[in-house]
């Protein structure tokens, strides 16, 4: 966790510093008497992008630090319309189409939302958005669902890779699948088994037949379906991997993802599901919390696809030396994986 805690603190600092210098003595009032010593040694060891000046010392952004800290609000901006859909399609998730407005904060972060998220985006979209109380909660409550937005990932990625809807029942027969777990239908997930993992021939028939099962949208209502079906069971794997997939890092700890069990009626034993596929995800539990991955979503270990702010943020962290960095690079990170 320590070289996850490291960029997190440069950036934090870094915002704090934006608008002003700041005295090293009131240090202490921005960030706590605890987090001071920690955020000293920073200051030292990143001379690039901090500088200490004047009597009494202030610390500052360097010059160049000072120009790049100003792209994140040009960042911020563009990954508005991204965050509006983001929301709008986390709240279709969930059978009642709200989340307490706690799990919103909860999760905040890891879509990328702003601090004060209720009020410069919430409240600026009122024809998507509403917050109400239902009973000792505030909730945040979709109010336009929209057809179009119930496409999840997976399915855009096989739409993208040509992947079409088989017809017949022989035309599966056809497709075998490979000795890595991957089959190309349109009911399939992308598979990536930890290095060593030889599966046999029954777990690939297994599995074989798994990838060929047809199962309902995340989108759809899960009150409509039996828990115990098969295809009611597939269909939850496909909620967490689109949950997953609308987070910038397309990750979750193990607690933001257990906010969604009543709301998404998950199964009571999530951890187990996530171990048997763990082909699909990869869950750690190095650090003080666990953590879990789309694998899908990553190339070793670095994610594809960078939302916007996540490139001001390796902009950034390149000041430091570190450059091309993810921010799941850290001892809670996914290791090598392909």
């Amino acid at each position: 966790m320590e070289l996850r805690k490291k960029p997190s603190m440069i950036l934090h600092l870094a915002s704090l510093l934006q608008s002003h210098s700041l005295f090293l003595r009131d240090l202490e009032k921005n960030v706590g008497f605890v987090r001071k010593w920690a955020f000293m040694g920073l200051i030292q060891k990143h001379p690039s992008v901090f500088r200490v000046t004047g009597t009494p010392p202030s610390v500052s952004l360097t010059p160049r630090a000072h120009r790049l800290a100003h792209q994140e609000a040009c960042a911020r901006a563009s990954m508005e319309p991204l965050l509006v859909t983001n929301l709008r399609k986390l709240l279709m998730l969930c059978v009642d189409c709200r989340l307490p407005l706690h799990t919103v904060e909860l999760i905040g972060p890891e879509l990328g939302l702003p601090q004060d998220f209720n009020h410069c985006l919430i409240a600026k979209y009122p024809q998507f958005f509403a917050v109400r109380r239902f009973g000792r909660r505030d909730c945040l409550v979709l109010e336009d669902w929209d057809s179009t937005l119930a496409v999840t990932a997976r399915e855009t990625r096989l739409a993208q890779e040509g992947v079409v809807k088989l017809k017949t029942d022989g035309d599966q027969k056809k497709v075998k699948i490979s000795r890595d777990g991957n089959y190309v239908g349109p009911f399939a997930f992308k598979m990536n088994f930890p290095s060593g993992f030889r599966p046999n021939v029954g777990f690939l028939e297994q599995l074989e037949r798994w990838q060929k099962l047809e199962f309902p949208s995340p989108y759809l209502n899960a009150r409509r379906f039996n828990a115990t079906d098969p295809k009611a069971r597939k269909r939850v794997v496909a909620v967490i991997h689109e949950l997953l997939s609308l987070t910038m890092e397309k990750r979750m700890t193990s607690a933001q993802l257990d906010a969604f069990h009543a709301e998404c009626l998950l199964p009571s034993q999530l951890l187990l599901c996530l171990i048997k596929h763990q082909g699909i995800f990869y869950l750690t539990n190095k650090g003080v919390r666990s953590t879990v991955f789309l694998k899908d979503a990553y190339l070793g270990s670095n994610l594809v696809d960078k939302c916007p702010l996540l490139q001001f943020y390796d902009k950034f962290m390149a000041l430091c030396g570190r450059g091309n960095i993810d921010m799941c690079d850290n001892k809670n990170s996914l290791p090598t994986v392909v």
